[in-house]
């Protein structure tokens, strides 16, 4: 048996499971240097809510913190997630845009892309994995994990073996909502072993408790490769703590071969920091207990608070219980999608809006529409034609991959957004969120002319006109 390897997450998914991915680029910088010296896997930093939030609230370029992070931690492999045929938005793109934000990022230094669907669609990952291939980088595709009648060990490892063939060189059971138990793990992980002889990494939350113990009968079953953050951001809602997982299987045959010593320096200033976060506001030690509601609701973490956050917008905060109650009716009508971005915001939603109108459907969301549709991708369980029918009324149902129907758009969006572009990433930028993305570039601007202002007031006040 190979040595386990580690995949780090604190500069990626254990701040957005905890803080809303809000640590900046400033928070991050002093460690870098340290952290590359671990020999982690790799280091998972960039992708999910990173890219948004960057540029929604931390004022920050995120191709900027891709360059400073590969100038950093020249000798650690730099992992991203990607959502498909999604990316880094909320929409199916045209695949000249997915081949190009591909290009753009293996170019400013990412090595490993881990490719998801929500809905498990092989159609909507094989022009991701194919470019990511074609660019020299990793394409490593996770199996969005979820419970329910048809998602045995049996259709994951079907699942499996289409990754495989689409061309994938690793594959990762991504347990986005902490429903994976020890001896599922195991299960499960002699079930994808079998179907391929792909490296198999996992990906799984602490949020219910069993995150160490899902790892360990993980790896005793053939896992490869875990996700694992830095102590101090780890438990709770983010994930196992690396510093416990590296300890627990030293002298083993699955010994990690890293440095607690180093390990803990590291441990020391992500204290400091999660200090400061405690202090700010941004983190609440409530994310930090466990909460095995998780296995009864099977609802990710984020998608609770989003829920919770909604309610109290709507002055229903006390209509909690009722919809989470419908969140799984919904999500059967829907075709039984897994819950993760975005389809655990569409299914959330719409169940919010059965509670609080009193009547089931009475209002429907467009995209509740789209997905009922068939606009994100093939459900794993086909919609009911009459229910179908009642929603998305005399619109006709999409049975091929939804990018199909979508024409290039990567110079139409090159257009629209002529008049901010710095660098050729802008339009990327601008693609995924083309209204929050402007406020970025005119914030950006606005510095740039500050700087030139002040450069001036300097030369003039040296050598007076």
């Amino acid at each position: 048996m190979a040595k386990l390897k580690i995949t780090e997450t604190v500069l990626r998914d254990a701040h957005q499971s905890l803080l809303a991915t809000r640590m900046s680029m400033d928070d991050m910088l002093p460690i870098l240097s340290t952290m590359d010296k671990v020999g982690f896997y790799s280091a998972e930093f960039w992708g999910g809510a990173t890219f948004d939030a960057c540029l929604r609230f931390l004022d920050e370029d995120p191709w900027e913190r891709l360059r400073i992070l590969r100038r950093e931690m020249p000798n650690t492999k730099l992992q991203m997630l990607f959502r498909g045929q999604n990316m880094l938005g909320y929409r199916p793109y045209a695949d000249d845009v997915l081949e190009y934000f591909v290009q753009k990022s293996v170019a400013n230094g990412i090595d490993i892309i881990r490719i998801f669907d929500a809905l498990n669609d092989i159609r909507n990952l094989e022009t991701a994995i194919k470019a990511a291939r074609k660019e020299g980088a990793e394409a490593q595709v996770a199996i969005s994990f979820t419970l329910g009648d048809v998602f045995t060990d049996e259709y994951y490892a079907n699942y499996a073996k289409q990754i495989t063939e689409a061309g994938a060189t690793s594959i990762c059971i991504k347990d986005m909502a902490a429903l994976l138990t020890p001896y599922r793990t195991e299960t499960l992980t002699k079930a994808i072993k079998a179907a391929t002889d792909l490296p198999i990494q996992l990906h799984t939350h602490y949020t219910s408790g069993l995150a160490s113990m899902c790892i360990m009968k993980g790896v005793e079953a053939g896992i490869d490769m875990v996700d694992t953050a830095m102590s101090p951001l780890a438990l709770g809602t983010s994930h196992a703590p690396t510093e416990s997982i590296v300890a627990a299987f030293q002298g083993t045959e699955y010994d990690t071969g890293l440095d607690l010593k180093l390990l803990t320096e590291i441990r020391a200033y992500f204290m400091t920091l999660r200090e400061k976060y405690i202090k700010e506001g941004l983190l609440d030690p409530k994310m930090l207990a466990v909460d095995a509601n998780a296995l009864i609701y099977q609802v990710p973490g984020g998608m609770l608070s989003n829920l919770l956050s909604q309610l109290k917008q709507a002055g229903k905060e006390d209509q909690l219980d009722a919809v989470l109650q419908e969140v799984p009716r919904v999500r059967k009508d829907a075709g039984m999608p897994p819950l993760v971005t975005p389809t655990s915001q569409i299914v959330g939603t719409q169940a919010v809006f059965n509670v609080i109108m009193g009547e089931r459907y009475k209002m429907v969301t467009k995209e509740f529409k789209e997905l009922v549709r068939g606009g994100y991708g093939k459900t794993p369980v086909p919609v009911d034609p009459e229910f179908q029918k009642s929603i998305i009324k005399d619109e006709t149902p999409i049975s091929c991959r939804p990018a199909d129907l979508l024409e290039p758009e990567l110079e139409t969006l090159r257009k629209e957004c002529a008049d901010w572009t710095e660098q050729e990433e802008d339009v990327l930028s601008y693609a995924m969120f083309p209204k929050v993305a402007p406020k970025f570039f005119e914030s950006r601007r606005n510095k740039q002319l500050g700087i030139d202002q002040a450069h001036a007031d300097a030369a003039n006040a040296v050598h007076p006109v």
